[in-house]
């Protein structure tokens, strides 16, 4: 049987990555920290596992619904994560193809941890993004 590499980038099998923080949702499994959380949440866009990503978004800020695009997802870098006690930073640049042209996502997400696991807040593009 044939691994499935993670796509956030890290080199790893996805059920030794981010797909263990998608399927051990359920079982109360959580990713555990930001970092871990948005890599999963983008593993989670380029695989279209919108209940994950309902789930691991805070409920005061939560679209509710969510219908993904068709974009295909092409690679993660991350530079720069921090947390410091219940809350944490995550900026990265997210390439993808979107009706065949290529694009890049430039943001720096908020994370907040609330009852022992951490969700996504929101994200903005830093000043001076490229």
């Amino acid at each position: 049987m044939k691994k499935i590499e993670c796509p956030c980038g890290s080199g790893l099998p996805l059920a030794q990555c981010c797909g263990q923080w998608h399927a051990g949702l359920s079982l109360g499994v959580h990713a555990p920290t930001p970092q871990a959380l948005m890599r999963s949440r983008y593993s989670a866009y380029a695989l279209g596992l919108i209940d994950y990503l309902l789930a691991t978004w805070h409920p005061a800020t939560s679209p509710g619904e969510l219908e993904l695009a068709p974009i295909k997802w092409l690679g993660l870098e991350v530079r720069h994560a921090d947390s410091a006690g219940d809350a944490g930073v995550v900026e990265f640049v997210a390439r993808c193809r979107v009706n065949g042209r290529g694009e890049r996502m430039h943001e720096t997400s908020r994370f907040l941890r609330e009852g022992g696991r951490w969700y996504y807040i929101d994200g903005q593009a830093p000043e001076g993004a490229d």
